[in-house]
């Protein structure tokens, strides 16, 4: 290894390394503030329309928003702007249709997470079945950035797998355990800073520093590289998968909790879903940008750090690497949000300490917190990619959320056995249709929007007949 090569890699570890510490101290300075629950939980109800806007982009521009779509982009082109551009769509509707809706029901009854709305809406039951569902895929999904952190430090400086995992949750179960939201709306602040700075520098640079867009529309391998639409493993199919995931997602509903006003929350959420519509562009183009330098990848997913290191000076390539690395973190400490906050509010408190004061079911959102920060970890060794863990988490919350979701802000008729006959159908048709490989025929056979269409079918149906019992029994 010569000289150059050698000083380029302890530039990378020593920014990332001081940037680790720089976002934990400031995480356990802003922490002093959590004083209960409500503040670990729902921020105090009091985040305005700029923290909400850091907090909702910092957690949707993850491992799925670079790494996957990255990926995406360097196997099938530009139309791998539909995995974040649906990301940004979900985010629009969320803004202006389920959002208020939720934050209005979430604020007049006191409710933490979005298990508390299903509680509210339909029972325990739905609370308890959902509850233990996410919790199984949010510690894939978990997983998944912590994949990301590990990719790029394997890439970059020569780093195992387990040192990324371990360096990136670390940082995030520290400061997101003490603190909770109200941290992690804070820190997101200073995520988002160094996230959309590193991108706007890089993006155009590595753009330039490959030979325009001229060398990349040479490196692309077939014409359908080029098409917008369609592609293999991406192209507009992709919004059934993903925006049902960002309209529902229990993290992105439990922030909104937070807002302090409605006005707060429309604003601050449909910002940040135009700036992911915009963004959508920029991991295609890393993906596309990849080809130049390596046109026969053995893994799509190191795009990303191939541009950062092949094209850009070394200085830039590190303020990349921390770019990327707020994209992981801010996205991982989301996740973990939804893992605590299941675990003391949704399991321990509703069913296991219905008598437990305050500050115990804060000790105990902390304590889950840590050891799902530890579980992460350890997943994240052992799962192959960051795009299979990915698909399986917003395919089977999309499906399992969504129809409940939904319907229960529209209708106050349909009960327990609506939601659960929606949830259990939808997840099962989903997999059926997944291992029948029915989408290979068809890109309108995709999995997710067939079981999101069954969901609601379930639960129309046993709305049906219930009503219909019960206006019979009536006459």
């Amino acid at each position: 290894m010569n000289l150059e090569v050698e000083k380029g890699i302890s530039l990378h570890l020593g920014v990332l390394i001081c940037y680790s510490l720089a976002l934990i101290i400031f995480g356990l300075w802003v922490s002093k503030r959590v004083r209960s629950s409500k503040s670990f939980f729902v921020a105090d109800r009091n985040l305005g329309t700029g923290l909400i806007f850091s907090t909702f982009l910092a957690a949707n521009i993850g491992a799925g928003s670079i790494i996957a779509a990255a990926g995406l982009g360097y196997s099938n082109g530009i139309s791998a702007w539909w995995w974040v551009g649906s990301a940004g769509i979900g985010s629009l509707f969320l803004a202006t249709w389920i959002g208020p809706r939720i934050w209005r029901i979430a604020s007049a009854n006191g409710l933490y997470t979005a298990g508390d709305y299903l509680e509210h809406r339909y029972g325990s039951s739905v609370r308890a079945t959902i509850a233990v569902l996410l919790w199984v895929l949010t510690l894939v999904i978990l997983a998944a950035q912590l994949i990301a952190m590990s990719q790029i430090l394997e890439w970059v400086v020569g780093a195992p797998r387990w040192v990324g995992a371990f360096i990136g949750g670390v940082v995030m179960t520290i400061y997101f355990s003490a603190g909770g939201l109200l941290t992690s709306a804070w820190v997101n602040v200073v995520q988002l800073v160094v996230l959309l700075l590193g991108f706007a520098i890089a993006v155009p640079l590595a753009l330039s520093t490959a030979g325009g867009w001229e060398a990349v529309t040479a490196a692309a391998p077939t014409a359908e590289h080029l098409n917008f639409w369609t592609g293999s493993g991406s192209g507009i199919i992709l919004v059934a998968l993903i925006a049902p995931a960002f309209i529902i997602s229990p993290g992105l509903l439990q922030k909104a909790y937070g807002a302090a006003n409605e006005r707060a929350l429309r604003i601050g959420i449909a910002t940040q879903g135009f700036v992911l519509l915009l963004f959508a562009l920029a991991p295609p183009l890393l993906g596309m940008i990849a080809r130049v330098y390596i046109p026969d990848l053995e893994q799509a997913e190191f795009a990303v750090p191939t541009v950062l290191t092949l094209g850009l000076p070394t200085f830039l390539g590190a303020l990349g690497l921390a770019a990327v690395f707020s994209a992981e973190v801010s996205s991982a400490d989301a996740i973990l949000f939804m893992l605590s906050t299941s675990l003391s509010k949704d399991l321990y408190k509703r069913f296991i300490a219905p008598e437990a004061t305050d500050r115990q079911v804060l000790r105990v959102a902390r304590y889950a917190a840590i050891a799902s920060g530890i579980m992460g970890i350890a997943l994240a060794i052992v799962i192959p990619t960051v795009i299979d863990s990915l698909k399986v988490f917003y395919s089977i919350l999309s499906v399992g959320l969504f129809v409940p979701i939904v319907f229960g802000l529209h209708t106050r008729q349909a009960g327990v056995p609506e939601a659960l006959s929606a949830i259990g159908v939808g997840i099962a048709v989903l997999f059926a249709v997944r291992l029948s490989h029915l989408s290979d025929i068809s890109t309108l056979l995709d999995p997710t929007l067939i079981g999101i269409i069954a969901s609601a079918v379930a639960f129309y149906l046993v709305f049906l007949v219930r009503h219909t019992r019960t206006r019979k029994r009536n006459q």
